[in-house]
């Protein structure tokens, strides 16, 4: 072997003419050729994934088996005049597509709350607080007869009877002063009073 055998282009003209023969001899019914033409594809898809995927080692051996599966159910499509190589690395970026595809929908569906978990729930928690200390705010510039009846109504959750029988109002004045407290909280909100 001269030092000329040794350059990329030799290397991959020698890896053409290897993995055609022995295709090409799996073609005709030669099962050991065919056998033997899958494993060097392997190794060879192998290499060109770690180079293209380093991140995702564990998942490159089942990316080469959908390759060698897609090259099975496709030697019919194989074209003799064209280069092997170029064939089934056409199928192999193909497939890696596919894996990037189906990862990133994966990760995009299935990111763990438990990274964000603390920001999350911390500033939920935070606005929450905020939000309540301004309805506290806003409630107690209210006289009693409004603002009663809202906290325990509409804050508590409570039914206007029971309002009703914690404030000592009626029924109704218990509505009633629901109605014009939340109407005399808007217009304190939009600054008109």
């Amino acid at each position: 072997m001269s030092e000329s055998d040794n350059t990329p282009i030799a290397k991959a003209r020698a890896t053409e003419r290897q993995l055609r023969g022995l295709f090409l001899a799996g073609l005709e019914g030669d099962t050991q050729a065919y056998q033997s033409f899958l494993q060097a594809l392997g190794g060879n898809l192998r290499a060109f994934l770690r180079k293209r995927l380093s991140y995702a080692c564990s998942d490159i051996e089942d990316i080469v088996q959908e390759i060698l599966i897609a090259v099975h159910n496709g030697r019919h499509t194989y074209e003799p005049d064209q280069p092997l190589t170029a064939w089934t690395y056409a199928i192999a970026r193909y497939k890696m597509t596919d894996y990037l595809r189906g990862r990133y929908r994966y990760d995009a569906w299935n990111e763990s709350l438990e990274d964000q978990q603390q920001e999350l729930f911390a500033e939920s928690d935070e606005e929450a607080a905020q939000a309540r200390r301004d309805v506290d705010k806003l409630l107690a510039q209210l006289p009693d007869r409004h603002r009663l009846p809202i906290m325990y109504v509409k804050l508590q959750g409570l039914s206007v009877a029971e309002a009703a029988q914690l404030t000592g109002l009626s029924e109704s004045a218990v509505k009633v002063g629901i109605h014009r407290g939340i109407k005399a909280l808007a217009a304190k909100i939009r600054g008109t009073l």
